[in-house]
């Protein structure tokens, strides 16, 4: 990746899974208040450094300003959702019966989290490292992701989610958290199901290989999690903390002074979030994309994990791995860093609320970090119409494995209905609704006719190459007619 910027100095296996009856709420309609949780003692100025998210806060230049614990929180939540998910098939192997809703509940721990009665459980996610936060209480308190999810945290929306939600039909699914709640609930009917004997059938008649599997083609664990990346951090990022259209909100937050008690200005914090939703490390930078596609990098040799300054999540994670993958180069890493970087470094090295040039500037590296964030995803749906397409050509072979076919298309699925949540987005409404037109609901499956898979994927190829013109890929990225050759 790239990260060609100015140099300013200024100042010189999971484990147990919890459950709702074993175990943690944003109390702010829009912008949460974080608690900066750095506890070294170092004294000396902040160095704002060209590889490194960091900056002095204006009070005192030996403290970050740069504070974003409650979306690291979120990111960590959406994860360890995903991990219980996962896990729920061996649990249900062994000695788990559950009854009707117990599986709905556990689910909804996470989704409703509630800090009081679980901040002090130890989180699920394992990054390859032990945590160096051994509770979600040290990550960061008073978190959920219902109250974030779009239409839930209302007061900056571009559009009414109760109204204009499309992209997956489903009986009462009218907004983004319904649809949460869908999915949780047929999770909930195929754990009773399982645990009773009776598993879904994959095309060939043979039990899937996992509860989250239904027999229609989808993989309700990746839809879960792909789709909050989605309704959640792209919502949060562009259509909230990133965003222009409500007075005093977002990039209209006053950079006038400090919030009290905090080293941050509403509009330094603002922009932190929105640098938080998109999932990065403090190192971004200077991480090369394979340790950021790795998702944690060690960097203290410490042992653990800091959640807050060596993880990276989300969207900043796809960007490394299409940066890796593609046959035709790009650098949608460096494209992310320069740009949330040069926004923050701006709001830094200014004093009092901004002029007009400064605000367009920053409007600017919105723009840009929106734009790379929406590409990595967007590179990641055409990933996933090739890995479909791939499956597709195996049809009727020794090669074919539902499971990834099923884990394929509700990845492809569940990242392409987050479009919808940026206003900034390049994908228009129309472009939207064709490209799900494309993608359908469901996946062609083994056993159907020959004329309705070729139908199907030519349709895939026609989503892929709508994202392509698009978001710019080159042709050599889209990969071929068979899905091969490209990302």
């Amino acid at each position: 990746m790239r990260a060609a910027l100015l140099l300013l100095v200024l100042g010189a296996c999971p484990a147990p899974t919890p459950t709702p009856s074993e175990s943690d709420a944003d109390t702010d309609a829009d912008s949460d208040t974080d608690t900066d949780t750095d506890t070294d003692a170092d004294a000396d100025p902040i160095v704002v450094a060209a590889d490194r998210y960091a900056f002095p806060s204006r009070t005192d230049p030996s403290v970050d300003s740069a504070v974003y614990d409650g979306q690291v929180m979120r990111q960590l939540l959406i994860a360890d959702l995903s991990t219980h998910i996962g896990g729920l098939t061996d649990r249900l192997n062994a000695t788990f019966i559950p009854d009707a809703g117990d599986v709905e509940a556990e689910l909804a721990f996470y989704f409703d989290f509630d800090s009081v009665t679980s901040g002090g459980l130890t989180p699920l996610h394992s990054p390859g490292l032990p945590l160096h936060q051994a509770t979600y209480d040290a990550v960061s308190v008073d978190k959920d992701l219902n109250g974030k999810i779009a239409g839930n945290d209302s007061a900056t929306d571009h559009a009414d989610w109760s109204t204009s939600f499309t992209g997956f039909a489903a009986p009462g699914v009218t907004t983004p958290e319904s649809l949460v709640r869908h999915w949780f609930a047929a999770l909930d009917a195929q754990a009773v199901a399982w645990s009773a004997g009776t598993y879904p059938l994959d095309p060939s008649g043979a039990p899937v290989a996992g509860v989250h599997l239904t027999d229609d083609g989808l993989d309700l664990q990746q839809l879960v999690e792909k789709f909050l990346r989605g309704a959640v951090a792209l919502s949060q990022g562009g259509d909230d903390y990133l965003d222009d259209d409500v007075p005093g909100k977002g990039l209209l937050s006053s950079h006038a002074d400090v919030e009290a008690g905090e080293p941050y200005t509403p509009l330094e914090h603002a922009w932190d979030e929105g640098w938080g939703y998109f999932g990065g490390s403090r190192g971004y930078g200077g991480w090369t994309d394979m340790e950021i596609a790795q998702g944690a990098v060690d960097v203290d040799v410490s042992g653990t994990i800091d959640l807050h300054r060596e993880w990276s999540t989300g969207a900043s994670n796809n960007a490394a791995k299409r940066d890796l993958g593609a046959v035709s180069p790009v650098d949608f890493t460096g494209d992310a860093w320069a740009a949330f970087h040069g926004g923050r470094e701006l709001l830094a090295s200014t004093t009092g609320d901004l002029t007009p040039a400064e605000l367009d500037a920053l409007r600017g590296y919105r723009d840009e970090a929106l734009l790379a964030w929406e590409r990595a995803i967007a590179a990641t749906v055409v990933h996933y119409i090739n890995e479909v397409l791939v499956d597709m050509g195996r049809f009727g072979t020794p090669d074919y494995v539902y499971a990834d076919h099923a884990k394929h298309f509700s990845e492809m699925k569940g990242f392409a209905l987050g479009f919808q949540f940026d206003p900034h987005s390049p994908l228009t409404d129309a472009q939207f609704a064709e490209l799900h037109g494309y993608l359908a609901d469901r996946p062609v499956l083994p056993g159907a006719d020959a004329t309705a898979v070729e139908a199907y994927a030519a349709d895939l190829r026609a989503a892929r190459a709508l994202l392509g013109t698009v978001y710019g890929f080159a042709p050599a990225n889209l990969g071929d007619v068979d899905g091969t050759q490209g990302w």
